[in-house]
């Protein structure tokens, strides 16, 4: 045999290798898939919403006065609340209307001293 057939031979002996059982263990296919799923589900889904529920009820506990940070990295103050959004003051005569999403965090509740 030549070199170079045997390398032709080669692909041959691939395509000649046993295919692979039809049928196998379907349902323990299912059951790895289904694993999957529940870990996906507990690792990421599960906490994203726990963290969503939590920015709402945030959202929804926020009045006049209160100091906010929003998505955008701007601090002000909360003057008038809104159906679907905020009147914020950022800075002596200046207010801007900011969407009740696109508040992130509270820098300080009115009422609270600063520490």
């Amino acid at each position: 045999m030549t070199k170079m057939s045997a390398v032709h031979a080669w692909p041959d002996f691939l395509a000649q290798a046993p295919a692979p059982a039809q049928g196998g263990m379907p349902m323990a296919m299912i059951v790895g898939y289904l694993l999957l799923f529940a870990a996906m589900y507990f690792f990421m889904i599960a906490p994203q919403r726990r963290k969503q529920k939590e920015h709402e009820k945030m959202l929804s506990a926020l009045s006049s006065g209160d100091e906010v940070v929003t998505t955008g990295g701007i601090y002000g103050t909360i003057t008038n609340v809104k159906d679907d959004r905020f009147i914020v003051r950022i800075s002596e005569n200046t207010k801007v209307e900011v969407g009740k999403a696109f508040v992130q965090t509270v820098v300080k509740r009115q009422g609270e001293e600063k520490k």
